[in-house]
C-alpha cells in the first residue's frame, strides 16, 4: 500500500511539473506572438513632479493608447527581464498602423545612471518627456512619500544631512555593476535627484535635442490646456484635444511640514544649479 501511494505521488509530481512546462512553453510562445509595440513616449520624470497626471492627461487623447501599466520600470530594475517582456506591456503592434501611439512613465529613469543609454539602444526613435518641478518641492514630497511607503525612518533635517553617506557607496556598485539595484539610491536621493542639468544631459548626450521635451510642472498644473498643446505637438497628435478630466493625481505638497529653515535650506542649495539648468537649457524657471 506505501509502495502504491509513493508511485502515486510521483506521478502527480511528473504530471504537475509536465503541466507547468507546458504552461510556460505558451506563455513564452504567446509573449514572442504577441509582440507589443515599443513605445513611441516615455515620460522620464521626475519623481513627485506630476508624471503620473501628466500620464493620465495623455492617455486620455484618442491617439494615445495605454501601456499595461503607468510604470514598467524595465529600464532601471527589471532589466535583465529583456525586451519581450517589455514589449509585452503595449498595445499589439500592427504592420504598417500608424494610428496610434503609446507610451509609459517610469519616474526613476530620469535618475538611474543607466537609463539613456539603454532606452537608446532599445529604442532609438522614441521621444523622451521631462517632466521638472521646484526641487526644493519636489525633495520635500519626495521624503514625505518615502515616510508614508516605510522606507524613511529618519527626520527630513537628518536624512538630508545623511544623504551622501546613504547613497554614494551604492552609486558606485550601481556604476561597477550595471545590474545592481540599490533599494537606498532609488528612495533616499532627495536632493541628488533635484539637480536636474547633470540628468536632462544624460538624454541630450544620446538622443537628438529634438527628441528631448522638457516639461516644466508648475506650468502644467497652472496652464494645463496650453502645456498639454505643446505636448501634443511634440508627439505628433491633433494639439486640440482637451482631456475631460484634468484633476492632479497624487497630489502632495507638504512644504507646510516642515520648518522655515528647513526650506529655505534647500532653496538655497539648489538656487546655483537652477540657474546652471536655466543658462544650459535658456529658459527660465519660476523656482522660488
Amino acid at each position: 500500500m506505501k509502495g502504491t501511494q509513493t508511485s502515486a505521488r510521483r506521478l502527480l509530481r511528473t504530471i504537475k511539473t509536465g503541466l507547468k512546462s507546458l504552461t510556460n512553453q505558451k506563455s513564452r510562445v504567446t509573449m514572442r506572438a504577441r509582440r507589443g509595440a515599443l513605445p513611441d513616449f516615455i515620460i522620464v520624470g521626475a519623481q513627485r513632479a506630476g508624471t503620473t497626471s501628466l500620464y493620465s492627461y495623455l492617455v486620455q487623447h484618442p491617439q494615445i493608447l495605454y501601456a499595461s501599466e503607468k510604470e514598467v520600470h524595465y529600464f532601471d530594475i527589471n532589466y535583465e527581464r529583456g525586451m519581450d517582456w517589455y514589449r509585452n506591456h503595449f498595445p499589439i503592434a500592427k504592420p504598417g498602423n500608424q494610428s496610434f501611439i503609446t507610451g509609459e512613465a517610469s519616474p526613476y529613469y530620469l535618475f538611474h545612471p543607466h537609463c539613456p543609454e539603454r532606452i537608446r539602444k532599445a529604442v532609438p526613435d522614441v521621444k523622451i518627456i521631462a517632466l521638472l518641478r521646484n526641487p526644493a518641492k519636489r525633495a520635500i514630497s519626495h521624503y514625505f512619500h518615502e515616510v508614508t511607503l516605510g522606507w524613511e525612518r529618519l527626520s527630513i533635517q537628518e536624512a538630508l544631512r545623511k544623504e551622501d553617506e546613504r547613497i554614494g557607496p551604492e552609486l558606485a556598485k550601481m556604476r561597477q555593476d550595471p545590474l545592481y539595484h540599490s533599494p537606498a539610491y532609488q528612495h533616499f536621493s532627495y536632493q541628488k535627484r533635484g539637480l536636474y542639468l547633470e540628468q536632462i544631459r544624460s538624454y541630450l548626450n544620446v538622443f537628438d535635442p529634438g527628441k528631448v521635451l522638457v516639461l516644466e510642472a508648475e506650468d502644467l498644473f497652472s496652464r494645463p490646456e496650453t502645456a498639454l498643446g505643446d505636448v501634443y505637438r511634440f508627439l505628433g497628435v491633433d494639439p486640440n484635444f482637451v482631456p475631460r478630466d484634468l484633476r492632479q493625481r497624487n497630489k502632495g505638497n507638504y512644504t507646510e511640514k516642515v520648518s522655515e529653515a528647513t526650506y529655505e535650506y534647500l532653496t538655497d542649495y539648489f538656487r546655483p544649479h537652477n540657474e546652471q539648468l536655466s543658462k544650459h537649457l535658456k529658459r527660465s524657471f519660476n523656482w522660488q
